[in-house]
């Protein structure tokens, strides 16, 4: 079977320093992972690197539905007309964020609301990249990652960190649901994993696995 090479283009949006992805292959096909882009200069960034790489968007996807992640969905839902996918679990996370964007000063943020859901197990499929979908909750209680087997890839969102963790102080969050899902989920998988989290640097299965001091394995484990 012939190696199936993913792009990725990394932006940081809105001033949470959320991290959206860009995926894509050399089908010209690809995925907006979590655009959180709310000024016009973050949409500007989007729009004009999908038009020099002349991609063509076939989903909009969120790992979960926390304010910072979501703020550019309606954005990319009615430019690219792309199915906006999530996991059923984060619907009433993603229903409330028009509540209470205001008081985060997002007094512009409109809202998008899921054409379909994700569970795990299924897998998303573009071009010539096929992303399965892991389920993580914990931090969000419809949390999910997408992994890319042939590049050894995740798409974490905002359960796991560069030796650290996502909180759990938020509602539906739950600290040893958290650990559970990256104790045996996301490092189930191979050392060297690329990790492309939520926020802040990547980082990889291995580095986190023996050294992150919130949830690293145990020697023997």
């Amino acid at each position: 079977m012939r190696f199936t090479m993913i792009q990725i283009q990394t932006f940081t949006f809105n001033p949470f320093e959320e991290n959206t992805y860009l995926v894509y292959d050399d089908s010209g096909e690809g995925v907006v992972i979590d655009p959180g882009c709310y000024e016009k200069s973050e949409k500007d960034a989007l729009v004009q690197f999908i038009r020099d790489k002349k991609i063509q968007l076939k989903y909009l996807l969120n790992t979960h539905c926390h304010i910072d992640h979501v703020l550019g969905n309606n954005f990319v839902k009615e430019t690219y007309h792309v199915p906006f996918l999530i996991h059923k679990n984060d619907e009433p996370l993603l229903r409330s964020v028009k509540a209470y964007a205001p008081s985060y000063g997002f007094n512009l943020y409109q809202e998008a609301l899921p054409d379909n859901f994700l569970s795990e197990g299924d897998t998303v499929s573009f071009g010539k990249t096929r992303l399965d979908v892991l389920f993580l909750p914990g931090h969000a209680p419809g949390h999910i990652g997408f992994y890319h087997q042939e590049s050894f890839s995740l798409f974490s969102g905002d359960v796991l960190f560069e030796q650290s963790i996502g909180r759990t102080d938020l509602p539906g969050g739950d600290l040893n649901t958290l650990i559970k899902s990256i104790q045996q989920k996301i490092f189930a998988l191979p050392d060297h994993v690329n990790i492309y989290p939520g926020h802040g640097a990547p980082t990889t299965v291995g580095q986190e696995k023996y050294s992150n001091p919130y949830c690293a394995l145990s020697p023997g484990r």
